[in-house]
């Protein structure tokens, strides 16, 4: 039997000429985890990436997830009022959390770089996409005391993210070109779709909930491309 862990690993591996590098390309909704020293891609427009490592043990991983509501209307969030999307960006933090310290990694060693939520979608503005994801993510990871070490969040132009896990460096590509943002925004509004239509995930449980404290400092981002 295929585990919920297995369906969500990306599995686009390629060689990267650019970098000269091995690398994975995550897509919505995937997550990857490695100590190897390769690059982790993705695009982003109203999606966030987390990436996160502990640059002791040399363990780093990335994933991409979108929170089409997160159901602030008001509504009780207990119970089925929860969205379907919320409770999919928890999982899919949980997941890459789980994943990292299952492959050796300290929780209060943890350091995370996040990117995305820009308002690509413009036919939807009036739901602040891109927003509710970015608050979510610095909300959820305040909440697990895991240290944000750079971001670059919000904004109206989708990104590329090619992140390198051993040294932890980050370079963030603005795209700029009608053709990307058009087609960033119609895999969105699908993946929307998609994800409205999805039952609720299981709740993933932490593998450590040992030792939460964790310090935090001010966010610097390098040379403004890279973090």
């Amino acid at each position: 039997m295929i585990s919920a862990a297995e369906e969500s690993v990306a599995t686009h591996h390629y060689f990267d000429r650019e970098f000269d590098s091995a690398a994975v390309k995550l897509l919505p909704n995937e997550y990857y985890v490695t100590p190897d020293d390769m690059m982790l891609s993705t695009v982003l427009g109203s999606c966030v990436s987390a990436c996160v490592r502990d640059s002791t043990a040399g363990i780093g991983g990335m994933n991409h997830f979108m929170l089409p509501d997160d159901d602030s209307s008001g509504g009780s969030r207990n119970g089925s009022n929860a969205t379907a999307s919320m409770r999919y960006g928890a999982y899919a933090m949980e997941m890459l959390l789980n994943e990292l310290l299952k492959a050796g990694a300290r929780r209060e060693r943890l350091e995370a770089k996040v990117f995305g939520g820009g308002a690509v979608l413009a036919n939807m503005t009036m739901l602040n996409i891109g927003d509710r994801n970015a608050d979510f993510v610095l909300r959820y990871l305040q909440m697990e005391q895991v240290r944000v070490a750079a971001q670059d969040l919000r904004g109206n132009l989708p990104r590329r993210i090619s992140y390198f896990p051993k040294s932890g460096k980050v370079l963030v590509r603005k795209l700029h070109r009608i053709n990307d943002v058009e087609q960033i925004q119609r895999d969105e509004q699908q993946l929307v779709q998609t994800l409205a239509q999805q039952p609720v995930r299981s709740r993933v449980e932490l593998f450590d909930t040992t030792n939460r404290t964790a310090t935090r400092k001010k966010v610097v981002l390098q040379g403004g491309g890279s973090a």
